[in-house]
């Protein structure tokens, strides 16, 4: 075990317990990220010898992971990520907006999931270009998280809109408007609640009619579509949640905040508490009670299973970017909104050494030692992977056949 407590010690100490009993309802998906996680950073991935230029000190460093789902490979990614887009603020206020999603999403996370980000996207373009509120396209960057803070299913996309955008012949910046306390305000929250569930709503019966929904277990009923326009009526009779935080006071701030979601994980090493006797216990905010800090204590086979709930579709973007920053051509509009604001972009600094050193994959270049402080690392020598030993398996005799045959093979 780590000497600080990690994922992957109590992966470790249930994943025997865990696959006995869940393994045949694993998604491949699943079963790599459980496997990536306990390998990371261990002889099972290899890794090099690292000797100091200057002072001469050795170390060897194991390999990464670098799956998604990793605790441990996510501060490169993320530092690299946030270089990239802090060349892309522009120097106007910032709105941070969370869309919270109804149930049916466990079943059918790529449709449902997918239909998310549309649905929120749709509505944050279309409520701003609307002259009663902006007038204007706006730029989106959006993040999908789909766990709370006990580790259960909660899905829920983080928005970073601009406050304001393009005129829509693009000749002008329009600037956002002001609350009567005269802060940054973009719309009000029970509209966007409002357009977004009759959005989603509305991809969601499209994506019944044309059978990509798919219910097992307990959701099987919904298969009838009386039942599941029933269920969609009880939905509609409530407002869904749409969560509006106060605007970031500076880009830089927009910069910091985003960090915290962009390559997040459904939970951090930091914040597990104790390992004893197969029970995990681990720190979370209880929201229903004032965010009142809490300890939770759980079955490590419970644990890993709400980890791995958490585990999205190979392939899936959880990234994504509408309005002015879409992909296509983003840097050709971002230049001409620049000219609007008549702002020249700054050049984007170098990553945060301390957190690229922290979390740094032994295969990147130029690492400095941590020994002496000035020196660099280099490789001296590569270790090659060493496979993780299994116990052997005891035969299980499951007839009287089958043991007359073990006898007479000995």
């Amino acid at each position: 075990m780590s000497a600080v407590l990690e994922v992957a010690d109590v992966f470790r100490d249930a994943e025997s317990a865990f696959i006995a009993r869940y393994g045949h309802a694993l998604r491949g998906e699943q079963r790599q990220a459980l496997r990536a996680v306990i390998r990371c950073r261990t002889a099972e991935l290899g890794g090099h010898v690292q000797r100091c230029e200057s002072c001469g000190q050795q170390r060897i460093q194991y390999n990464s992971c670098r799956n998604r789902h990793c605790p441990k490979c996510q501060a490169l990614a993320r530092a690299a990520w946030l270089q990239k887009r802090e060349s892309e603020l522009l120097p106007v206020p910032y709105f941070h907006m969370v869309f919270t999603l109804a149930p049916l999403a466990l079943q059918n996370q790529r449709v449902v999931y997918g239909l998310l980000f549309q649905a929120a996207a749709r509505t944050l373009v279309e409520i701003a270009a609307d002259p009663r509120h902006l007038g204007a396209q706006v730029g989106c960057l959006m993040v999908l998280h789909t766990w709370g803070q006990n580790l259960m299913h909660h899905p829920h996309v983080h928005a970073i809109v601009t406050g304001g955008g393009l005129a829509p012949d693009g000749s002008r910046w329009i600037y956002g408007k002001c609350s009567h306390r005269r802060r940054p305000f973009f719309a009000p929250v029970k509209v966007l609640s409002r357009v977004f569930r009759g959005k989603f709503i509305h991809l969601l019966k499209q994506a019944f009619a044309s059978g990509k929904l798919a219910f097992h277990g307990q959701l099987q009923p919904l298969r009838d579509p009386a039942v599941f326009e029933q269920h969609l009526s009880q939905a509609v009779r409530h407002d869904w949640v749409v969560y509006a935080k106060r605007p970031f006071s500076s880009p830089t701030c927009v910069l910091k905040y985003l960090a915290r979601y962009t390559h997040g994980v459904a939970i951090s090493n930091r914040r597990l508490v104790a390992l004893h006797d197969r029970q995990v216990s681990f720190r979370y905010k209880d929201y229903a009670d004032r965010q009142q800090s809490k300890i939770l204590t759980l079955h490590t086979p419970e644990f890993i299973r709400r980890f791995l709930l958490h585990t999205l579709p190979r392939g899936f973007v959880r990234i994504r970017y509408y309005g002015f920053l879409a992909n296509r051509q983003r840097n050709e509009r971002l230049e001409h909104c620049r000219r609007l604001l008549g702002v020249t972009p700054a050049p984007a600094e170098a990553a945060n050494e301390k957190v690229l050193h922290a979390d740094a994959d032994p295969r990147e270049p130029c690492q400095r030692c941590p020994a002496c402080q000035h020196g660099k690392l280099v490789i001296i020598e590569v270790v090659s992977p060493v496979p993780r030993l299994h116990p052997r398996r005891p035969h299980i005799l499951t007839s009287r056949a089958a043991f007359v045959k073990l006898l007479d093979s000995s």
